[in-house]
């Protein structure tokens, strides 16, 4: 049995993140507003240093390191913004960092990544096992691998965004949040259930990638194909087993969106809001939109989750 965070481990990463990870926006929207006849906050972590919420589960789990630890740095494998929080939490804290990426991961996150001071190995992500090779590497660097999504600091660090969105708009009576490894919103939960204990919480899940779905409805993690899916950030095969016993606890759905969906939503942040959001950021807005729940005068927060997305992609996408 792995030991679940709590919201008192959400707390104690606020503390450390003070002053490293920016306290992101609440925005609002009037447009969306009376599309859904609610009132929307937007947790626009798309503000995020680099880009993206992985930042602060990134410098909460490196900030916990040994001196042991941080004399032999970190290790990740990452397509994008994991990748990215942990290079650039490594270079904030004065450590090495080495990061196992795919060949074909975009130019731009792999020249952030490097930019940020990571070194870089990329793998064949159809033919290598990505684990393997960062376990081997860890092994043989004596460096320590810190992943994704299902790492209890991991988790507490990403809660730390709903907790700013609770104190600064304390009635939410619905929080969709967008699932990938579910590291996201399970910070998130833990963050719900102790600042607005009556907000219900959801996920939200590319129609491809339904694994959090299908896991929630049969009560064990369910493991499916790679999905294809414009929404590069929710693209895994399983949750992790921590997430899974959160999300499971505290998660009262799980939604599914088609990706022409999320490119709408996409345009409509563009022209509305004036806002470059990612497809998987687009993931909970669309969710709110499309769950079948009636909303009528709710207070809905939406998280945001990032903004990485390589500018011809993104008019490509907008362009429909």
């Amino acid at each position: 049995m792995h030991l679940l965070p709590t919201y008192d481990d959400v707390v104690a990463a606020a503390q450390r993140l003070q002053g490293q990870a920016h306290r992101t926006p609440v925005l609002s929207s009037s447009t969306a507003d009376a599309q859904l006849g609610a009132q929307l906050f937007f947790k626009c972590e798309n503000f995020q240093r680099m880009g993206a919420f992985k930042f602060r589960g990134g410098f909460n789990a490196l900030a916990q390191f040994t001196p042991e630890q941080k004399k032999h740095g970190a290790l990740a494998f990452s397509s994008g913004n994991h990748a990215q929080a942990i290079a650039l939490a490594a270079r904030i804290l004065g450590m090495p960092a080495t990061i196992l990426m795919p060949q074909d991961a975009p130019a731009a996150k792999l020249a952030a990544t490097r930019g940020y001071g990571a070194e870089v190995i990329t793998f064949d992500r159809f033919r290598d096992d990505r684990e393997a090779l960062a376990r081997r590497l860890s092994q043989e660097r004596g460096m320590t691998l810190i992943p994704p999504f299902d790492h209890a600091h991991v988790i507490a660090g990403q809660g730390t965004a709903a907790k700013e969105l609770f104190e600064e708009v304390p009635d939410l009576t619905h929080l969709f949040v967008c699932v990938g490894g579910g590291g996201l919103i399970s910070g998130c939960a833990l963050a719900a259930k102790a600042l607005a204990p009556d907000c219900k919480v959801y996920g939200v899940e590319p129609l491809a990638g339904n694994d959090g779905q299908q896991s929630l409805q049969r009560g064990e993690r369910v493991r499916i194909e790679m999905p294809e899916t414009i929404a590069d950030g929710a693209q895994t095969q399983q949750l992790g087993v921590i997430t899974f016993e959160v999300i499971r606890r505290d998660v009262e759905a799980i939604f599914t969106v088609p990706d022409s969906q999320l490119a709408s939503e996409m345009r409509f942040y563009a022209e509305r809001m004036k806002m470059v959001v990612e497809p998987t950021g687009c993931l909970s807005l669309a969710g709110a939109r499309h769950s079948g729940l009636d909303l009528k005068g709710a207070r809905i927060g939406i998280l945001v989750s990032g903004g990485n997305v390589d500018m011809s992609r993104f008019s490509d996408l907008i362009a429909g």
